[in-house]
C-alpha cells in the first residue's frame, strides 16, 4: 500500500478537530500566558457513525461505558503505533497532539507512553526537532518525569543536545505544572551539559514564575537577563504585562510598559490585549475604548479578544446597550464572536428581559458549533414563553436538541391555556 493511501485511510481515524495551533513546528515551543482567544479544551466527541442514542440531560453521565471507551481508545493506540511506521504519518504534528491530547483527557497515560516510547525506534529520535516533539508532548500531557527521562535518553540514541532541547524540557516542564522544578533545572542543566541559556529559557522561567503569581522572582530573572548581558524581547514584556494586568498591579504594568517603550520594542496585538484587559480589570473603560483607537491608527487589527474585553466590562457594569454596541462592531469589523462573547453576553440580556437578541445569539452560537451553557440558553427559552413567544421558544428548543455536537437537550416550560 503507498504512503498516500495510507494517509488518507488513517485521516479520519486520528484526525479530531483541528486546532490552528496543531500545525506549529517551531524548535523552541514557549508557553505563553492566555492573552487573546480562550479556546475551549472540551473531551472529542465520540465518532458519529455509530446509531445515535437520545441526548443526555447537562450534566448526566455520558452513555458510553468505561469497557467501550478503554477499547475504543486501546484500538486507537494500536492503529497508531502500527501507523507510525509511515515516515509521513509520523511527520503530522497534528495527529499526534490531538492524539495525546485525547488520552489525556481520559487519563491514558500508559497508552501515550506507549505511542511515545514506539517512536524511538525510528531513525527520526537522532533528529533534535523530533526528540524535542515528543518531550514537548509528555509535557502536554501532564507527564514530566517521562519528558526529563526522555531527555536524559538522547545522547544514547544518537541525538545531540543543545539549548533547543533544553528549552523544550524547561517548557515541559510548565505545561505539566512543575513550577517547582523549574529554577532547579534552569539552573543545573547548563551547568551540566555546557549549555548556555538564551532569551527564550529565561522568558520560560519567567512565564512559569508568572503562573505562580511569584512576580517578585518574575522580576529577579527579568533583571538578571541584562546583567547576564541578554536583552529581553517582547515575549518577555508580554509575559509581564499579562501577569500584572491581571493581577491587578496597574500602576506595575504601566511601568514596564514605559520600559517597553523606552528600549524600542513596538507593543504588538498580544501587548494591547493585556492592557486593554488590565483597563476594564480597573473601571477604566473609556481609556479601554481610547486604547482601541490607538490601535487601529497604529494599523495593529483589535481581534475577537479585543472586542471582548469591552463587552464583558459594559457587561460587569449593567450597561446593555453599549455592550450591544460593541457587540455590533466587532461584527462589523468582521471579528468572529467566539464563546466568550455570548458567555458575557446572554446572562446580561436574560436579566434586563431582552430575550429577542438573546434568541439571537444563542441561533449565532449554535450554528457556530459553540458549546453554551446549558442553563443560559435554558434561561432564553424561559423567558421566551413568558413573553407569549411560545413558537421562538419551541424553535429553539428543537434547534439545540436536534444538534449532535450539544450534550444536554432543553425542555418547553409547560403554560397554563
Amino acid at each position: 500500500m503507498s504512503s498516500s493511501s495510507l494517509y488518507r485511510r488513517l485521516h479520519g481515524v486520528f484526525n479530531l478537530p483541528r486546532s490552528s495551533a496543531a500545525k506549529s513546528n517551531k524548535l523552541n515551543p514557549l508557553p505563553l500566558p492566555s492573552s487573546t482567544n480562550e479556546p475551549s479544551h472540551s473531551p472529542p466527541s465520540s465518532p458519529t457513525n455509530k446509531p445515535r442514542k437520545s441526548k443526555p440531560t447537562a450534566g448526566s453521565a455520558s452513555a458510553a461505558t468505561p469497557l467501550t471507551v478503554e477499547h475504543r481508545l486501546q484500538k486507537l493506540v494500536s492503529k497508531f503505533i502500527k501507523s507510525s511506521e509511515s515516515e509521513r504519518f509520523r511527520a503530522r504534528h497534528g495527529i499526534f497532539d490531538s492524539t495525546v491530547r485525547r488520552l489525556a483527557v481520559h487519563k491514558k497515560f500508559s497508552m501515550i507512553e506507549d505511542i511515545i516510547e514506539a517512536q524511538k525506534k525510528y531513525d527520526d529520535i537522532t533528529d533534535e526537532g523530533f526528540a524535542i516533539r515528543l518531550i514537548m508532548l509528555y509535557g502536554k500531557a501532564g507527564m514530566f518525569s517521562h519528558a526529563r527521562k526522555l531527555f536524559d535518553e538522547l545522547p544514547e540514541l544518537n541525538c545531540e543536545r543543545t539549548v533547543k532541547s533544553f528549552n523544550a524540557l524547561l517548557a515541559s516542564c510548565v505545561n505539566a505544572k512543575e513550577y517547582d522544578q523549574v529554577e532547579t533545572i534552569f539552573r543545573d542543566v547548563p551547568e551540566e551539559l555546557s549549555i548556555e541559556a538564551n532569551v527564550i529559557s529565561y522568558n520560560i522561567v519567567i512565564n512559569a514564575y508568572c503562573e505562580m503569581d511569584a512576580l517578585d522572582k518574575a522580576i529577579l530573572f527579568f533583571n538578571n537577563m541584562e546583567k547576564n548581558g541578554m536583552e529581553p524581547d517582547l515575549v518577555t514584556f508580554n509575559t509581564l504585562l499579562a501577569a500584572y494586568y491581571r493581577k491587578g498591579h496597574f500602576l506595575d504594568a504601566e511601568n514596564m510598559w514605559s520600559v517597553m517603550e523606552n528600549k524600542n520594542l513596538a507593543p504588538n496585538l498580544i501587548s494591547y490585549n493585556a492592557r486593554l484587559r488590565g483597563m476594564v480589570q480597573e473601571k477604566r473603560l473609556q481609556e479601554g475604548i481610547g486604547l482601541l483607537a490607538e490601535m487601529e491608527e497604529k494599523e495593529i487589527k483589535p481581534n475577537v479578544s479585543s472586542y471582548n474585553a469591552l463587552i464583558k466590562g459594559f457587561c460587569d457594569d449593567g450597561n446593555l446597550e453599549e455592550a450591544k454596541k460593541w457587540y455590533y462592531k466587532l461584527k462589523e469589523k468582521e471579528a468572529t464572536p467566539n464563546r466568550s462573547t455570548y458567555r458575557a453576553l446572554l446572562p446580561l440580556l436574560a436579566e434586563q428581559g431582552d430575550f429577542d437578541m438573546a434568541l439571537e445569539l444563542c441561533k449565532e452560537a449554535i450554528d457556530n458549533r459553540l458549546v453554551i451553557n446549558a442553563a443560559e440558553v435554558q434561561r432564553v427559552v424561559d423567558g421566551l414563553v413568558e413573553a407569549s413567544k411560545i413558537e421562538e421558544a419551541r424553535d429553539l428548543v428543537q434547534l439545540c436538541n436536534s444538534n449532535n455536537y450539544l450534550n444536554f437537550k432543553l425542555e418547553l416550560p409547560q403554560t397554563s391555556t
